[in-house]
């Protein structure tokens, strides 16, 4: 089966454009420079001016420096994208010290850094901003001027009112920060995956495609070596009279037809394969089944094959790379966990074509067969010890049922039942769809 690392997906870094972060920053900029006009001139509270329009100031200057010394669409590292968050934080203790630190409605915009932070970031980096949100919180709750007010009737806001702001600051960024780093590494999870079973089923997809490739070859061919059989048997029989002593050029106008024509006779056996649909078009369940089970029968585990006929003949689906690669998958799987047996059971009858795959493993874990199927869920034993230590992706299963399932089949794992032991995959179809599966070639959506 395809082999699919780890490194062909996972990346360790996840980098953030500079634009993307100018444009958020540029965004901060405007709305702490509308709230400061609404404050001192719609509202008419008395707003140190000077100190907080030179930090809004300052940021400014920064997205400046940064659009013209670098280009906005190189991406940073996680370490420079943090360090500018970390500045959004700062510039906002900075302004929420000069307006009642936690009293201010926009306290809770600590929370935009470090969410930024969870969908971009490393977890590290993100926790490290979180500690810096929180900190610069703690700070303001003790350390602030007052929230601008009127001034005859100023505003107090009881300590148990402000430590619920302080806590509840602490829990959004906790809990909403978490959510979000768990929605996009899900997200992610679930491209990688898919760019995997794309990968898969393109080079799957070249195996089908010599076929072509054949006949194509044949019919260029053909007209050439034909041309070349004819003309060399008029030479030879030019050459043939005894008067003009040319035997030995006839004997090599003799070789040279005989080798014309067998290259013919290759490429009308190279075409008439082609034409036939065997062994590249179609194939029988049979002939499917032992195509799967061929490259893993030397691992020291006995495959048992079983075809019961149902009296219905036997069905010829198409030579579809999807099927031999999910079925060759979960095959592969069963003999990594079986002890000493793996069976394949297949059945057909005049509506439904079924292979079932079972081994005398350990059988499929409770947690994870709740969740089989799904991208990047992995509990291979000695996998990691036989491949000199690399470790899978736990894309299998999900790349097999996921091929499986768009020719039409339905994939159902469970376990044995006691006192039996092992996992057992039922893969089945109706007739009509095996039969008339096209290969799938097109990319996941």
């Amino acid at each position: 089966m395809t082999d699919v690392t780890a490194s062909d997906f996972r990346h360790p870094r996840r980098y953030v454009r500079l634009d993307t972060i100018l444009r958020l920053r540029w965004l901060a900029v405007l709305g702490q420079l509308a709230a400061i006009f609404v404050v001192v001139q719609g509202l008419n509270f008395d707003l140190p001016i000077i100190p907080c329009v030179a930090i809004v100031g300052l940021s400014a200057l920064l997205n400046l420096v940064l659009q013209m010394a670098f280009n906005p669409m190189q991406r940073l590292e996680p370490v420079y994208a943090a360090a500018l968050l970390a500045l959004n934080i700062a510039e906002l203790a900075g302004l929420l010290f000069f307006t009642g630190g936690l009293q201010n409605p926009f306290s809770f915009l600590f929370l935009a850094p470090v969410l930024i932070s969870a969908t971009a970031l490393p977890i590290r980096l993100t926790m490290a901003l979180g500690i810096l949100a929180i900190a610069c919180a703690t700070v303001l709750g003790f350390f602030h001027l007052p929230l601008p007010w009127e001034s005859d009737e100023p505003l107090e806001l009881p300590p148990i009112y402000l430590f619920g702001v302080w806590l509840s600051i602490v829990l959004a960024i906790g809990v909403t920060s978490l959510y979000a780093f768990q929605v996009t590494e899900e997200a992610r999870k679930l491209s990688d995956a898919l760019a995997a079973t794309e990968l898969v089923l393109t080079r799957e997809q070249h195996l089908t495609q010599l076929d072509g490739l054949a006949a194509a070859a044949a019919h260029e061919l053909g007209t050439p070596l034909s041309t070349i059989f004819l003309i060399s048997r008029e030479l030879e029989k030019t050459v043939q009279d005894p008067l003009q002593g040319n035997g030995a050029l006839a004997g090599d106008l003799k070789t040279l037809r005989e080798q014309a024509q067998r290259c013919r006779d290759i490429l009308a056996k190279i075409t008439q394969l082609s034409s036939t649909g065997a062994p590249f078009d179609r194939m029988p369940l049979s002939t499917l089944i032992e195509e799967a089970v061929a490259p893993h029968r030397d691992f020291g585990v006995a495959i048992k094959v079983r075809i019961a006929v149902a009296g219905a003949s036997e069905p010829v689906g198409m030579r579809n790379p999807a099927i031999l690669y999910g079925v060759g998958n979960i095959l592969e799987n069963a003999v990594d966990f079986a002890r000493a047996t793996v069976e394949v059971n297949a059945w057909w009858n005049a509506d439904a074509v079924e292979i079932v795959i079972s081994d005398d493993g350990p059988g499929i874990a409770p947690d994870i067969l709740k969740r089989i199927g799904e991208p990047y869920l992995s509990r291979r034993r000695g996998i990691d010890e036989a491949d000199g230590g690399r470790r899978g992706l736990g894309l299998g299963v999900f790349i097999a049922r996921t091929l499986l399932e768009r020719t039409g089949a339905k994939v159902s794992f469970t376990n044995r039942t006691f006192p039996d032991h092992g996992a057992v995959v039922q893969i089945a179809w109706s007739r009509s769809s095996f039969e008339t599966a096209e290969i799938v070639a097109e990319s996941a959506d």
